[in-house]
């Protein structure tokens, strides 16, 4: 058994042989060598992925830094998460509540003689951030005045009421005309209504929660506007999850799963609700005097998908219905909404990336700092001129201080970092240090400066662990 032939195959080798008249195909399990990768001396920052680039065709889209719109966002969420209140301006709100501290209030609190009960939960209630002192994390805490529950906390969040249905002039197609009058829909573009996109991304969303929750053998029982949270563009989270199960537990019931069910049913119907709320673009669609000129609305400019699955929802059955029931009316639909989350992770992912090397430079920066212009190191006044922090302090003007023929400052970013990357890795490239007289040049390599850099800092390092001499 001879091999005749040998075929590379990606990683492995395909051999031939030919015994008595038959030829046999094997695969070696040896894999081919593969070749040589070479990287460069010095940490780079490479260019933008393709895939994400075709999705942001803005101009002058910055290259070493975040989107100022994914940046302004994470800032305003730290400001928020960070927020305090003047106690001695407050004094109704208090310093501490249990194992939690800083409170700060998510909703605005009325004086004590104005109090007054929810629409959804019959009780008087507030809402507050606050930080646990056990695990230094905010938390979201909803008092039912004598309650209160704790939720995860999310920084910027607004509730879809506040987003969508905060406009009084969108009910003017319900109210404008008397009873029995007729005025037929007015088209989408001209109603202000939501795009229809928006509101299957809405459904995936919603329906997916209900489905995690239904399948626990559990109900949601607040699928309502004023209870979801919004945070960035269209992303939705369920509030007040567990308040009804608690405000009307009954000792007297034995088997509480019995009611699971029918509160799974009054999901559904609620969430049908929301959904036709968010095709007229007003609450007061979904008031049964106007459910006729709701669907009407529905027909007229949206898919009949979505008038479908609303007429489902609303409609009570003979038998029980499953929120996996809408799955088919969903349909390709639900891809759509999986692309869109994938191409909003890769550009936030993209975006990570052009910050991964920050840290990194920031403690470059860090090191000099703490180096150049040292006004006295044991007991040595000129410490930070001589030797290899001279060195040092001429690289930092040259990472900071160029200017151009005519003496006006160049500043260029891409220098900095390069210079930077350049120090870290050591390359043996040299770079001309001009003294501020213009009288001296030293050559040296970077190879040499992070020799001095890293020894001198080590240097500082060993007389802060020893302390005073």
């Amino acid at each position: 058994m001879v091999p005749t032939s040998v075929s590379d195959q990606g990683a492995h080798i395909i051999q031939k042989e030919t015994v008595g008249g038959t030829t046999y195909f094997y695969t070696d399990n040896t894999p081919a060598p593969m070749a040589g990768m070479v990287f460069p001396t010095y940490h780079i920052y490479p260019p933008t992925a393709p895939h994400v680039a075709y999705m942001q065709p803005k101009a002058n889209a910055p290259s070493f830094f975040m989107a100022d719109e994914l940046r302004q966002e994470l800032i305003n969420r730290h400001l928020i998460t960070m927020a305090q209140i003047d106690q001695s301006e407050n004094t109704g709100v208090p310093s501490e509540v249990d194992s939690y501290h800083s409170l700060f209030p998510l909703e605005p609190v009325p004086p004590p003689n104005r109090l007054q009960k929810t629409s959804n939960f019959s009780y008087i209630t507030s809402c507050y951030k606050a930080v646990n002192s056990k695990d230094d994390l905010p938390y979201c805490l909803r008092r039912v005045h004598a309650l209160v529950f704790s939720y995860d906390f999310h920084a910027g969040a607004e509730t879809m009421f506040s987003r969508h249905f905060n406009d009084p002039t969108a009910d003017s197609y319900f109210t404008k005309r008397k009873w029995g009058q007729h005025e037929p829909p007015p088209p989408r573009q001209h109603a202000g209504l939501l795009p229809e996109s928006l509101i299957w991304a809405y459904i995936v969303q919603l329906s997916s929660a209900l489905r995690t929750i239904h399948t626990a053998g559990l109900a949601c029982r607040v699928m309502d506007p004023s209870k979801i949270l919004i945070t960035g563009k269209t992303r939705l989270r369920v509030n007040c999850v567990g308040v009804f199960d608690v405000l009307t537990f009954d000792n007297s019931q034995t088997n509480h799963v019995t009611l699971m069910p029918q509160y799974q049913q009054a999901d559904l119907i609620s969430l049908g609700k929301v959904v036709l709320a968010l095709a007229c673009n007003s609450l007061a669609g979904i008031q049964r005097e106007n459910l006729q000129k709701a669907m009407e609305l529905v027909s007229i400019n949206y898919s009949s998908d979505l008038k479908n699955l609303i007429l489902y929802l609303l409609t009570e059955q003979s038998r029980l219905r499953s929120v996996n029931d809408i799955m088919p009316m969903i349909g390709a639909r639900f891809y759509t909404q999986l692309d869109a989350s994938q191409m909003r992770n890769d550009v936030i992912e993209e975006d990570l990336a052009k910050e991964v090397q920050n840290g990194r430079l920031f403690r470059l920066l860090a090191k000099l700092g703490t180096i150049n212009e040292r006004p006295e190191f044991q007991k040595d006044r000129t410490w930070s001129e001589t030797g290899d922090r001279y060195l040092l302090k001429l690289f930092r003007d040259h990472l900071f201080h160029q200017v151009t023929e005519s003496g006006t400052p160049w500043i260029d970013l891409s220098h900095i970092v390069s210079c930077l990357n350049k120090l870290d890795a050591g390359v043996p490239e040299k770079i001309n240090l001009v003294s501020r007289d213009e009288k001296s040049v030293l050559v040296v390599t970077y190879s040499d400066l992070k020799r001095c850099f890293d020894s001198t800092f080590q240097e500082l390092q060993q007389a802060a662990a020893t302390g005073p001499l």
